[in-house]
């Protein structure tokens, strides 16, 4: 079925190159790539990607999305070397655009704006990727630019706005530095009550988790609770199974407090 699906693909890519169909090509190399992937062939995405940068400049944003999908495909594979190479190589591209466009027309202004949200797009990839590797710094800052470029063209209320801000409190929380994972969290809480954000919950979720680190733990237990009614509305079973974890969690921690007072207790 694989070999079936490679060939389809082949065929797909010589008739987008003949009708001269740039978003059909590039369409259909990240599908080929993709196939490469699942059947386990990880030299063949860079195959493809090489293939598909021979047609277009090398900072086509086509080209860059598609190079990211095969950054995160290595990133998934843990081929550290080849998503690092990857992710390096789509931001460095798109800034040296952007150094490039800054002295644009009013119809080119909307093709900068697309450049400049794929640049936050692929910042945001490699946060995640570099969170999972533990290097928090980094993550922290790729996090903090995409949150930037996302504020100035989307707004501060944007649903993808929020989940940077919730993204970037995680990292802060996990640096130890809980009062300022606090604020950024709620405030993305706050503004997504006020713009009616779609994933309210995920974000409650978030700021009862940073609450109970403070040792906030009453107003922790509030917030899990608002949001178990409000992932339950929304039909996420995940995150109800998530706020079943924060609260064990809390009743965990609050049994080895009560433990801890009566040692004390007995001490003296």
């Amino acid at each position: 079925a694989h070999s079936a699906a490679s060939r389809l693909l082949h065929q797909a890519v010589v008739l987008a190159h003949q009708t001269h169909n740039t978003q059909a090509i590039i369409y259909t190399y990240s599908l080929m790539a993709n196939v490469a992937y699942v059947q386990g062939q990880l030299d063949n995405p860079l195959a493809v990607s090489s293939h598909c940068s021979a047609f277009f400049a090398q900072d086509d944003n086509a080209v860059i999305e598609m190079s990211l999908k095969l950054a995160a495909i290595y990133a998934e594979q843990k081929n550290v070397e080849m998503a690092e190479h990857g992710f390096r190589f789509c931001t460095e591209s798109l800034k040296a655009k952007l150094e490039k466009e800054q002295e644009l027309s009013e119809e080119e202004e909307s093709m900068r704006k697309e450049t400049r949200l794929l640049l936050g797009l692929c910042l945001d990839s490699r946060a995640r990727y570099r969170a999972s590797q533990l290097q928090l710094s980094q993550a922290g800052q790729d996090y903090q630019d995409a949150l930037d470029i996302c504020c100035q063209e989307q707004g501060e209320t944007h649903p993808q706005t929020l989940v940077l801000m919730s993204d970037l409190a995680t990292i802060l929380d996990l640096q130890g530095r809980h009062d300022d994972a606090l604020k950024l969290i709620q405030q993305a809480v706050d503004l997504g009550r006020s713009a009616g954000h779609p994933d309210q919950h995920v974000l409650l979720l978030n700021l009862a988790g940073i609450l109970m680190h403070t040792g906030r733990r009453k107003d922790s237990v509030r917030l899990y609770h608002e949001a178990l009614s409000s992932a339950r509305q929304a039909g996420d079973e995940e995150a109800v199974e998530r706020v079943h974890e924060g609260l064990e969690e809390l009743k965990k921690r609050k049994e080895q407090e009560e433990e801890k007072e009566e040692e004390e207790q007995e001490a003296h």
